[in-house]
C-alpha cells in the first residue's frame, strides 16, 4: 500500500484496471508562442510519466514534447510564420480546400482564424482515422470542431486558461485610435465562436480561482461547472543556481512589449522614476521589442534606453541562468489567468514584485510583494524598498521557492486531471487506472 512520507497514513489513490489513452489537443503548441505551449509540454510529460498513453494533436507551430509522447501534426498554412508575405502564401491547391482558403482570406482581412480552421482539420482527422481515446482534452481552442467531437459521444474535457475577452477589453481601453480599435475587434472575431461553444461544453477546467470567476462571467455560465486545477512548475529545471553571481541592480521581467495586457509600460515608467537615484539600475526584459511599436516610442520618451536589455528566443536553461543573475523579478501584468513567469521566477528563488492582476495573488501569496495594477508609483516604491533591504530579499527568496515546491507541481496537476477524467460519463470502468505517482 502507498503511504505518506512518514509511513503512518495511507494515501487515497483510486484503483482502476488499466491505463488511460489520452489525447491532448492544441491549435498552436510551441512553448515560445505562449503559456498554452508550456502547458501541453509539461502536462503531457507528467501524464506519460504517470503511466498513461498520451498523444498530442497540434497545429503549427508544433510543440516540443517528451520522447515518450506521440505527436500528431495537423499542418496549417502557418501564416504567422511565412517565408515571404502571408498574402503570397496561397497556392492553387489551397483553392480546393475551404479550410485553407478561409484561413488565408481571414488572415488577409485582419482576422485570427487558427482556432476555427484547426477545429475543422481536427474533425477531418477523427473522421479519417477513427482513433480510440478514453479522453480528448482540448487546450483552449474552444472551437466548433471540439464541440462536434463531444456531440459524437467522445468524452471531451476543455481547459480555459483565461477568457480572451479580458485581452480584448484591455487592448481596446489602451488605444484611442478608431482605426486600431477596428483592427483589434477584427482580430478577436473568433470570440463569437467561443461564446457559442463554451456554454455547450460539458466538462471545463481552468487554472485558477480568478480565471474561474472571469470565465463564468464572460460566457454566462455557473462557476460550479468549472473545475480548478492549478498549473505546475518544473522545480527540477527552474531552481536556484548559487554558483552564478548576481548583479546587484538587475531587475528582470517576462513581459511582451506592445501587448497592453502584460503591463510593461508601467514597469518602464517605474524604472524612469528610479533611475535618478539608482543610475546603475538595469532592466532585463524577456520579450521582443518592435522597432515601430508604442513601447519603443515610450522608451525614447522616458530616455531610459541605456538601462534596458530585451532578449528573446532563449532556451529554458538560458532563462534560468538569467534569473540567477537577477536581484529581483517584477511581474507588471494587468491580467494573468495563472502567471507562469511569476511561478518560474519564484521556483528559481527570486524575490518577486507582482501586481494583483487576475490570478497572480493566488500564485505569489505572501511569498512576494503585491502591488496594484497599472500603478508605476507602487511598482517603483516596491523596487526601491526591496533593493535597499538585502535581508528582505533573502527572506522572500526562501519563501518563494518553498511555496512553489509545496503547492504547484505538474505531477499534482496530472493526478487531479486523471481523477477528473476518470469520473466522467463515457470513460469506461475497465479503462481506468491508478496513476503511477
Amino acid at each position: 500500500m502507498l503511504t505518506s512520507a512518514d509511513n503512518t497514513a495511507p494515501l487515497s489513490v483510486p484503483v482502476f484496471d488499466r491505463k488511460l489513452k489520452i489525447c491532448l489537443v492544441g491549435y498552436r503548441c510551441n512553448p515560445y508562442s505562449g503559456g498554452q505551449g508550456i502547458y501541453i509540454h509539461y502536462l503531457s510529460k507528467a501524464l506519460v510519466e504517470a503511466g498513461h498513453k498520451v498523444d498530442v494533436i497540434s497545429g503549427q507551430p508544433y510543440p516540443q514534447l517528451d520522447e515518450r509522447v506521440n505527436l500528431i501534426k495537423l499542418p496549417s498554412l502557418n501564416l504567422f510564420e511565412p517565408k515571404y508575405h502571408h498574402a503570397l502564401e496561397l497556392r492553387p491547391r489551397h483553392l480546393l480546400s475551404f479550410t485553407d482558403f478561409f484561413e488565408w482570406f481571414s488572415m488577409l482581412t485582419g482576422g485570427f482564424p487558427e482556432p476555427y480552421t484547426f477545429g475543422r482539420r481536427l474533425v477531418q482527422y477523427f473522421e479519417r482515422e477513427d482513433p480510440d481515446y478514453d479522453i480528448v482534452h482540448d487546450n483552449q481552442s474552444l472551437c466548433y470542431g471540439v464541440l462536434q467531437l463531444q456531440e459524437k459521444g467522445i468524452p471531451v474535457v476543455t481547459t480555459i486558461h483565461h477568457p480572451i475577452t479580458s485581452d480584448l477589453a484591455i487592448a481596446l481601453k489602451n488605444t484611442r485610435s478608431w482605426r486600431v480599435k477596428i483592427l483589434i475587434w477584427r482580430w478577436h472575431w473568433f470570440l463569437n465562436m467561443q461564446k457559442k461553444v463554451v456554454p455547450q461544453l460539458d466538462h471545463l477546467t481552468t487554472v485558477s480561482k480568478a480565471s474561474r470567476r472571469d470565465i463564468a462571467d464572460a460566457f454566462s455560465i455557473s462557476t460550479k461547472k468549472i473545475k480548478v486545477i492549478h498549473n505546475g512548475i518544473d522545480t527540477e529545471v527552474f531552481k536556484p543556481l548559487p554558483e552564478i553571481k548576481k548583479k546587484s541592480f538587475r531587475i528582470m521581467a517576462t513581459a511582451s512589449a506592445d501587448i497592453p495586457l502584460k503591463g510593461l509600460d508601467y514597469l518602464l515608467k517605474a524604472v524612469a522614476l528610479l533611475v535618478p537615484d539608482h543610475p546603475q539600475l538595469e532592466l532585463m526584459v524577456l520579450g521582443k521589442l518592435k522597432e515601430d511599436g508604442e513601447t519603443k516610442k515610450l522608451i525614447g520618451k522616458l530616455s531610459i534606453e541605456k538601462h534596458l536589455h530585451f532578449v528573446s528566443g532563449v532556451t529554458t536553461q538560458e532563462l534560468v541562468e538569467l534569473y540567477a543573475e537577477a536581484t529581483l523579478v517584477v511581474v507588471p501584468s494587468i491580467y494573468e489567468g495563472f502567471g507562469l513567469p511569476a511561478g518560474e521566477a519564484m521556483a528559481c528563488g527570486l524575490p518577486v514584485i507582482s501586481t494583483d492582476g487576475g490570478a497572480l495573488p493566488e500564485v505569489v501569496g505572501n511569498s512576494g510583494i503585491i502591488v496594484p495594477v497599472q500603478n508605476e508609483q507602487a511598482i517603483a516604491e516596491a523596487i526601491r524598498k526591496l533593493l535597499a533591504d538585502p535581508e528582505k530579499q533573502e527572506q522572500l527568496s526562501r519563501k518563494a521557492r518553498a511555496r512553489i515546491v509545496e503547492l504547484f507541481s505538474w505531477q499534482g496537476a496530472a493526478q487531479e486531471l486523471v481523477e477528473f477524467y476518470s469520473g466522467l460519463p463515457g470513460v469506461r470502468e475497465d479503462e481506468r487506472v491508478a496513476p503511477n505517482y
